[in-house]
């Protein structure tokens, strides 16, 4: 015996097709259509039809073996066996996180060869991996933000049965895992939402279209259905923590946000499970309500992505001053970056032009989640190339430096603690015509910013996709390894040196000079000296060099560092 229910609040008649075979269901209260069906069990396809039309699968969909067009299939949560009873969360202060796409990050592309490199992980230093989105979308390739079956997970990566074994193989390393999950908008393709009820409002409008229905007549069950969502990949997944996909574009004018909301429930959530559980928004706004405690006016979320630190060390790196880096890159806003995580707080942005942000006042420094690299930092550049594609291994050395012994919580994107060379490309799978829409629109977007149209991948072309994969064998060698070293050096410095323990923002101490490019960030008794220039530099810090990425000579006024050059020293 199953009970099917789907909430359809506007229509008049719902049955759930099994087969051939129709049974009609009894409209309940709220808006919701249920019928028990006893032929139905694990395993069991169906779907639903609206007033007699075409059956389409489950918006709570659990399980799509055949993909976002064809019949949901029956899934029991709890035929699962989980060995990680003993696992007892992933706290976020203290923690480095990986950023990791299933699909590229081996050469299978699911789950469970994932599993298969998480010693890796762990000899790395690695406390939790978050994962790009894994719930249902159309084709057999794509980043997953075009998601539009929330509540099953991607088949080709493994389904849910794979997503299991992989979160159960991490807790038993001591690995968390944090899952991506996209509530702003939904894919075009295989988006069933509209038949069965008021999902999406034009009240609102967003980069994608009309916004999801937040704040509008039937909004309690659109909200619902998100939060249930959000409580099940905690849940019934055993992950540990979300990442919420840029909520600016969660347009809701409510007294209760939708973002307290699901703090609160979370909150609750954990408590239950008896571990914690934590939520990190993707936040361009610079906004600290967004992380404070909802007793202090917040929304209570426990952490946010912090872009302005990736914009003032990549163009300080990088010379890049297009676009958004148009404020970054001198040496004052890289300290400001380091030292409080937001630059724009308050101050003009060219860029938007206009003011933006407001300062980080009572903000831990480990909410800020920052980064060299990430998915949208690489993929949306019109060739996906990596950092290692535009800096010398001693600026990437450098720039691991200043990220991984930085106060704030850092983050790393698969490959690059070998500092690897193979692109991370814009790629899809969608049906023709909008897929050549997506291809289209990407060169025309490029070609706008000066981009030979020739140069720009076809994110339709499954060689794009092929392209995106790592290159495991890039880590043995012996590059590779000398960039795995240094990334274990500084990871083990970070856990083992008392004075970068401080969470606090405002801590650090800076000195540099840009004309000779060098710079240091201090806390307590443990500097980051780097010498960006392509000479040899000397820099005024006295002490013992705990680690260096290249040759340096020792002064009585402090140390010459090679070009392009890292070094971590304890101050006398």
């Amino acid at each position: 015996m199953t009970r099917f229910s789907v909430w359809a609040p506007l229509v008049q008649d719902v049955a759930v097709v099994l087969g051939e075979s129709p049974f009609p269901m009894k409209r309940q209260v709220g808006g919701w259509w249920s019928a028990d069906v006893a032929e139905a069990g694990h395993g069991s396809d169906y779907a639903f039809s609206v007033e007699g039309g075409k059956p389409t699968p489950d918006p709570r969909s659990l399980w799509q073996p055949h993909g976002v067009d064809a019949p949901s299939r029956v899934y029991d949560q709890a035929r699962f066996s989980w060995t990680d009873a003993d696992w007892r969360g992933l706290a976020l202060p203290g923690s480095v996180l990986y950023e990791l796409h299933v699909a590229t990050f081996t050469p299978e592309g699911t789950f469970d060869a994932a599993a298969a490199r998480l010693d890796h992980l762990v000899d790395l230093g690695i406390d939790g991996v978050e994962l790009l989105p894994c719930n249902g979308f159309a084709g057999e390739r794509g980043w997953g933000y075009d998601g539009v079956d929330l509540f099953t997970v991607q088949e080709a990566y493994g389904g849910p049965d794979g997503l299991k074994r992989f979160v159960d193989a991490c807790h038993s390393r001591g690995i968390g895992v944090v899952m991506d999950v996209v509530y702003n908008h939904l894919g075009p393709a295989g988006n069933y939402l509209s038949r069965f009820g008021p999902y999406f409002t034009d009240s609102h409008t967003t980069p994608w279209g009309t916004a999801v229905n937040l704040d509008q007549p039937h909004s309690d069950e659109v909200r619902r259905f998100l939060i249930d969502n959000a409580l099940m990949w905690l849940r019934d997944y055993h992950c540990d923590g979300l990442r919420l996909d840029a909520i600016h574009a969660l347009r809701d004018d409510r007294a209760l946000h939708i973002l307290e909301e699901l703090s609160l429930e979370v909150e609750a959530l954990g408590t239950r499970e008896r571990r914690p559980l934590f939520l990190i928004a993707e936040s361009d706004m610079n906004d600290p309500k967004v992380i404070r405690p909802r007793v202090a006016n917040g929304y209570g979320i426990d952490a946010q992505w912090c872009d302005d630190v990736h914009h003032a060390l990549w163009a300080t790196l990088s010379g890049e001053r297009q676009g958004y880096y148009v404020d970054f890159g001198p040496f004052a806003v890289l300290a400001k970056a380091l030292n409080q995580g937001f630059v724009h707080d308050g101050d003009w942005s060219s860029f938007r032009e206009r003011s933006h942000g407001r300062p980080p006042d009572g903000v831990l420094a480990s909410q800020l989640i920052i980064y060299l690299q990430n998915h949208d930092q690489i993929g949306n550049r019109a060739i996906g190339d990596r950092a290692a594609a535009t800096l010398s291994d001693g600026l990437l050395c450098a720039g691991a430096a200043l990220l991984l012994l930085s106060p704030f919580t850092p983050m790393l994107f698969m490959g690059e603690e070998w500092g690897a060379r193979t692109p991370w490309q814009f790629f899809s799978d969608h049906e023709p015509g909008l897929g050549d829409a997506v291809s289209e629109g990407r060169r025309r977007e490029f070609a706008a910013h000066g981009w030979d149209v020739d140069d720009i991948p076809d994110p339709q072309d499954p060689a794009v996709f092929i392209a995106s994969k790592l290159d495991w064998s890039d880590a043995q060698s012996e590059r590779g390894q000398a960039m795995l070293e240094w990334n274990r050096g500084l990871l083990a410095l970070r856990r083992s040196e008392p004075s970068l323990s401080d969470l606090r923002l405002g801590k650090a101490e800076f000195s540099y000079d840009e004309d000779t490019r060098w710079f240091v960030a201090t806390r307590g008794d443990i500097a980051v000296a780097v010498n960006l220039a392509p000479l040899a530099r000397a820099i005024p810090v006295v002490g013992d060099v705990l680690l260096a990425s290249a040759a340096f000579s020792t002064t009585e006024a402090g140390h010459e560092l090679a070009g392009e050059s890292a070094a971590v020293i304890r101050i006398r």
